[in-house]
């Protein structure tokens, strides 16, 4: 593993340590880029303000603390600025203008933990469902969202917690899966799901993503400095996904840098 761009920051409220400690974890573990991509701000409406991700006016702090890891590492690690981020179609143009106005972002990466708006309607996906109107809704938006074409690859593509049909699965699943593909975006191997027992990532889905032969890499999502890069947990999920399921693995997606804002 070369790089990992899935990186957090203790401005989500749920990741710890320091940036210089993520760095250089990332550097005794020979990684050749370090990627920062947390939870992003959402220029939410009213009232509402999210607990698991930055404010909108921390985003100028942050993309700044990267770039003093870039000054401060740069001859010895690629450092790069992202952020994680969902769609959401009602607040997206709004999303894309708060980011011109903060300039540093690198490139966006797709992690879709709620539906609809978040404000709206709070359904985390995560949450286990059996309604295959939700597991449809999921697909529809992600893919959407790939179509936009500001976002580097699809975190967690599984995160859905559809417990469901095992065909409904498949059949929707599919449909992501074959999108990615001719959107030529990755899908993500999330080893946060495996170490913190979340239900993904999940066999059944790497199965269809493997006879789709989607691109695939591995992303640490780092919330903790140790978890930037452990040899071991790479190992297993490649040894229990990747070659289990014949999976097309990539080590530097494309930066979908040019025309993000």
């Amino acid at each position: 593993m070369k790089a990992n761009y899935h990186t957090h920051t203790y401005r989500c409220h749920h990741a710890y340590g320091s940036e210089w400690e993520y760095v250089e974890r990332a550097i005794s573990g020979g990684l050749k880029c370090l990627g920062f991509s947390d939870h992003a701000p959402w220029p939410f409406p009213g009232e509402y303000r999210s607990r698991v991700r930055m404010q909108p006016e921390q985003l100028p702090a942050y993309i700044e603390a990267v770039e003093q890891m870039k000054r401060l590492y740069g001859d010895r690690i690629e450092i790069r600025c992202g952020l994680e981020a969902e769609y959401y179609p009602a607040l997206f143009p709004a999303f894309l203008e708060m980011l011109r106005q903060a300039p540093g972002i690198e490139y966006l990466i797709l992690g879709q933990h709620f539906l609809y708006n978040e404000y709206d309607v709070l359904l985390p996906a995560t949450r286990e469902t059996r309604d295959e109107k939700v597991l449809a809704l999921y697909v529809d938006q992600v893919v959407e969202g790939l179509e936009t074409g500001k976002f580097s690859y699809l975190c967690h593509p599984d995160t859905l917690n559809y417990q469901g049909d095992p065909a409904v699965y498949r059949r929707h699943m599919g449909r992501l899966c074959r999108a990615a593909k001719a959107l030529e975006i990755p899908l993500e191997l999330n080893l946060q799901g495996r170490r913190s027992g979340f239900s993904y990532p999940r066999p059944d889905f790497w199965a269809v993503a493997g006879e789709e032969n989607c691109a695939v890499l591995i992303g640490t999502d780092a919330h903790r400095p140790q978890y930037t890069f452990d040899p071991r947990e790479v190992a297993d999920v490649t040894e229990a996904f990747v070659r289990r399921f014949g999976l097309r693995l990539i080590e530097i997606p494309e930066i979908r840098k040019e025309g993000l804002l």
